[in-house]
């Protein structure tokens, strides 16, 4: 029998990742400053753990001008969808094995 380790997502394996998508699964979108005050993480840190998700395909980046300011918003992608699903998954049947 195959363990549920195995369907483990290394990308999720941050927390900070794990937040971020947390957040956006449940939400359309969320700009990046909503993100930086509900992980309260540095800019710096944040834009990193963002972009590693958005180099695996997992979010997308959405740049627009709000008022004439830059306003960047992230959104989950179908893979990121399926991929993070799994990983929950995963999560709860190695909780059920216990």
């Amino acid at each position: 029998m195959k363990s549920s380790i195995h369907n483990l997502n290394k990308a999720f394996e941050n927390k900070i990742r794990l937040g971020i998508m947390s957040i956006l699964s449940v939400n359309s979108s969320a700009s990046f400053n909503h993100l930086k005050e509900v992980l309260e993480v540095t800019d710096g840190n944040l834009a990193s753990h963002l972009k590693s998700l958005e180099n695996s395909g997992y979010i997308t980046v959405i740049k627009r001008f709000k008022n004439r300011k830059p306003n960047t918003t992230y959104e989950i992608t179908p893979a990121g969808t399926a991929a993070f699903e799994t990983h929950l998954n995963a999560l709860e049947q190695l909780l059920k094995q216990l």
